[in-house]
């Protein structure tokens, strides 16, 4: 009873308060991704005969401060037209024309949205929300007069003409997804009265799909099985997903992607081909999909089966034909974290998001070159991205050999620094290569772009200026990381990013490192130790470059440099990291080249072996060469790398 007496309460609530202006159709959950932001939004609509202005007009989702957002000036709704307005929970560009961008956000868990003039004191239309189903929409059916949920959302057009009360509960597959040695019976149950559609192809079930056998589905091969419930006046379920791997070999871990073709590779709407336009390839938009999500380990156990998103991921190597892939834990679709951990060494309980990368440009060589240098860094107090050998299916369809990595963004950072507080994590400034604008990944490069240029025009040998540095810049991160690139010759100097959590200073983070081992030569030496005033190459040198000025810094680096040679290149540990996954890829690489035929197996061997031969000779050469372009004395050279080159010589020179 008490529940009827609320939803009647909501709907008289929720009648529109002026025949003109309705709020139409409201989204509290939504799931609709552009650029890593899904913002809640609500339609308003002039159902009236003449043109509305709303300029200095309210929005709101509270009753006690109806002023909090106001339409800008010259807003105006045409009658019959729609507007949107965009839920950011920030202070940004109100917009214009039909689209705007409010500074609240709505509440999935029931809101209400109050429009009022531009005194605050007449109410236009309200909207009591219901307690709202992730990317559902909550709106006025066409020609209808009570409010419901639609199948499909509207955003800025028409509504469908039937909104239902409720969503049905979603139904379960009863049979575990997994690896079977022969063909089983699936079977599964769902809502009382409701009817189960299945598909077997990665295609959200519709009410035209398959009925679900009511004594189970029979599987003979591998096949990833996709159910939703339907009933009338209910919008249909969540669908849910399962695959199963039948005669199957499983060397190492599996991920498991299931999701529609048309976000695959359609060549209108496809993320992962490059589309009609040469020019703008699909890949390059980062259209974020949603996409059903599971992580079977080592023993075959699924530790993570649930909805999310995915994007391709990387730069140039998107234009490989296999691609890597970002995953996202997203609300509107379920869990909003992986509740679990892969990674060996990490203790984390949960990642937002993760990174299946296909190799990049080492997809034609080795690879493992990035996971193999980026473990290198284990010893150091660096940032970099832990990393597990597995492979990949699409749709029940092998995708080949992946390495499935910590993904880099505000959340990566944040448990790396311990930061817990969300609005801290939003403030983690990250930025690109030379921080510029347009390599913004994350906050803010303003205090970034100040410091390199304060260290371009200042005497850091004045005590004042290098305390202003050093209470900016953790120096040893810096020191760090040039040391490293320089050591394993990564010349893929556009490969740089620097972050800062709030009330930290600025630090450096190791990724990408596959260019590295793949010579003896001097570089990246001469992207890392410039002058102050050499033109900027692909990441802003000057921090360093005026550091090394001062005697004492260029101590602490030498210093620096000299330890991570001992800490992380002595061969026998190298050499183990190299080991480990040389193993895997043994078995792995066999059928990956089926799938993917880049390379023999003799070929990766002897691709391998090179790769090898740079990782143990370059670091006993790096001194030399660092001694030439630094012009250190010998005295310098015996001091601060004297016992490590000795060191070298006996681990690294056979």
């Amino acid at each position: 009873m008490k529940k009827l007496l609320f939803a009647l309460l909501f709907m008289l609530l929720a009648a529109p308060a002026c025949a003109e202006l309705i709020i139409n159709e409201v989204m509290a959950s939504n799931g609709v991704y552009k650029n890593g932001e899904a913002y809640d939004w609500i339609e308003i609509y002039n159902s009236g005969k003449k043109t509305v202005n709303l300029s200095g007009s309210y929005l709101s989702d509270s009753a006690k401060n109806v002023k909090k957002w106001a339409f800008p000036d010259k807003t105006t709704l045409k009658a019959g037209g729609y507007l949107l307005v965009y839920c950011t929970g920030e202070d940004v560009s109100p917009g214009k024309g039909s689209t705007f961008y409010a500074n609240f956000k709505i509440s999935a868990s029931g809101d209400k949205v109050i429009l009022t003039d531009k005194d605050g004191e007449t109410t236009l239309s309200s909207l009591a929300i219901l307690p709202q189903y992730g990317n559902v929409s909550w709106g006025l059916p066409l020609g209808g007069s009570e409010y419901g949920f639609f199948e499909e959302a509207t955003p800025g057009a028409k509504n469908g003409k039937t909104a239902h009360p409720a969503r049905l509960s979603a139904p379960r597959i009863l049979t575990p997804g997994g690896f079977y040695g022969e063909g089983i019976i699936v079977t599964a149950e769902g809502p009382e009265n409701a009817a189960l559609r299945y598909t077997l192809d990665g295609t959200t079930p519709t009410e035209k799909s398959k009925a679900f056998p009511e004594k189970g589905l029979a599987i003979q091969k591998t096949q990833v099985l996709r159910i939703r419930a339907f009933a009338d006046n209910r919008v249909p379920s969540e669908t849910v997903s399962a695959s199963f791997f039948i005669g199957e070999e499983q060397p190492v871990p599996v991920v498991s992607l299931i999701t529609d073709e048309k976000y695959l590779f359609d060549k209108k709407t496809g993320a992962l081909v490059k589309g009609n336009n040469p020019d703008y390839p699909n890949y390059e938009k980062e259209w974020e999909y949603p996409a059903n999500i599971e992580f079977f380990n080592a023993e075959g156990l699924c530790e993570i089966n649930q909805l999310g998103t995915f994007t391709a991921s990387g730069h140039s190597a998107r234009q490989n034909a296999q691609k890597s892939i970002a995953l996202y834990a997203r609300k509107a679709y379920g869990p909003d974290r992986f509740y679990f951990n892969p990674f060996p060494n990490r203790d984390y309980e949960s990642y937002k998001s993760l990174l299946l990368r296909g190799a990049n440009s080492d997809a034609f060589s080795t690879r493992l070159r990035d996971v193999v240098i980026s473990s290198l860094a284990e010893p150091l107090d660096i940032i970099y991205q832990d990393a597990l050998v597995i492979e990949v299916y699409i749709n029940g369809q092998f995708w080949g050999h992946y390495n499935l990595r910590e993904k880099i963004n505000k959340h990566f950072i944040a448990q790396w620094e311990g930061v817990t507080d969300e609005d801290a994590v939003d403030a983690i400034d990250i930025l690109a290569r030379t921080g510029r604008d347009e390599f913004l990944q994350n906050g803010d490069n303003t205090d970034w772009l100040a410091l390199c240029d304060f260290c371009k025009k200042k005497d850091l040998n004045d005590p004042e200026n290098l305390d202003y540095v050093l209470a900016n810049l953790d120096v040893d991160s810096l020191f760090t990381h040039a040391a490293f690139e320089i050591i394993i010759g990564n010349d893929d100097f556009t490969n740089v990013r620097v972050y800062r959590v709030p009330g930290g200073k600025w630090k450096y983070l190791l990724f990408d490192v596959e260019a590295g081992f793949l010579s003896l030569d001097k570089a990246p030496m001469n992207y890392y130790l410039k002058k102050v005033s050499d033109k900027i190459q692909g990441f802003r040198h000057e921090p360093l470059a005026a550091l090394l000025n001062v005697p004492e810094m260029k101590e602490k680096f030498l210093a620096r440099f000299a330890e991570i040679l001992q800490l992380s290149f002595q061969w026998p540990f190298v050499e183990e990291k190299f080991l480990a996954m040389e193993e895997q890829l043994e078995i792995l690489l066999p059928r990956h080249l089926d799938r993917w035929p880049h390379f023999t197996m003799k070929e990766w061997r002897q691709n391998v072996n090179a790769v090898k031969y740079y990782a143990r000779i370059r670091p006993t050469k790096i001194v030399s060469l660092l001694q030439k372009h630094m012009k250190l004395t010998d005295a310098e050279v015996d001091q601060y790398f004297g016992e490590v080159q000795s060191l070298l010589e006996s681990t690294n020179i056979q």
